[in-house]
C-alpha cells in the first residue's frame, strides 16, 4: 500500500520544490516550538526539522512525514527570519560582500523510525549599496526568509556565487532527501509510472 507523504511545513518554497520533483504529498504545517540557540547551526536545523516532523507524525502514524528547517550562518552567528524591516536591513548589510552558509536540516519519520541530516551550501554576496538594501527590503520579500533574502526571487541579484546544492538555499535539498523517502517507499510519481 502506498504511503501518504506529508510535508510538515508552511513554506511555499518547500511545496514548490517537492512538486517540481514530482512527489504527491499533503501539507500539514507543524506547530512545534522551534529552538533558537544553544546548538551549532547544523544541530539546530536538525533538531527543529525533527521537532516539526515528530509533531505531525504523532497525529498521522500511517504516513511518512518530512520536516525541514533552514538558517543562514555568518561565522558562528545564526541568522533566522528577520523580526522587522530594520533587522532585515541590518542582516543584509552584514552579508554584503561576504561568504556565508545556508544550512537546511531535514527529517523523515515513518513507522520504520527516524532519519535525519542536513545540507550546507556556501553563498558569496556581492557588495551591496545601502540604496540596494533599502529597495530590496521595501519589496517585502526578505521578511519571511532566513538571512533576509530569497535567492530564487529578486534576491538572485544579491549572490555573486554559490557552492553546493542550490535547492538547499531555497529550503529543501531534495536530492539529499530523495534516498530517505525512497527507503520509506515514497517515490516521485514519474518514477512510479515507469
Amino acid at each position: 500500500m502506498k504511503k501518504t507523504l506529508i510535508l510538515a511545513s508552511a513554506s511555499p518554497r518547500r511545496r514548490e520544490i517537492l512538486a517540481l520533483a514530482g512527489y504527491d504529498f499533503k501539507v500539514l504545517p507543524s506547530n512545534a516550538e522551534e529552538k533558537s540557540g544553544g546548538l551549532s547551526a547544523s544541530g539546530l536545523v536538525v533538531a527543529n526539522a525533527l521537532a516539526k516532523a515528530r509533531d505531525i507524525f504523532a497525529q498521522n502514524v500511517d504516513s511518512v512525514v518530512l520536516g525541514a528547517d533552514t538558517v543562514v550562518a555568518l561565522g558562528d552567528e545564526i541568522l533566522g527570519k528577520p523580526k522587522n524591516e530594520n533587522e532585515a536591513k541590518a542582516m543584509l548589510g552584514r552579508l554584503s560582500g561576504s561568504r556565508h552558509s545556508v544550512l537546511t536540516g531535514f527529517a523523515v519519520i515513518s513507522e520504520k523510525g527516524e532519519l535525519s541530516g542536513y545540507c550546507e551550501t556556501e553563498v558569496k554576496f556581492r557588495r551591496l549599496s545601502q540604496e540596494e538594501i533599502d529597495a530590496y527590503v521595501a519589496t517585502g520579500e526578505p521578511l519571511d526568509k532566513a538571512g533576509s533574502y530569497g535567492i530564487q526571487e529578486k534576491g538572485c541579484l544579491l549572490a555573486e556565487s554559490v557552492s553546493g546544492d542550490f535547492f538547499n538555499i531555497i529550503g529543501l535539498p531534495v536530492a539529499k532527501i530523495y534516498p530517505l523517502l525512497a527507503e520509506n517507499g515514497v517515490l516521485p510519481e514519474w518514477f512510479i509510472r515507469n
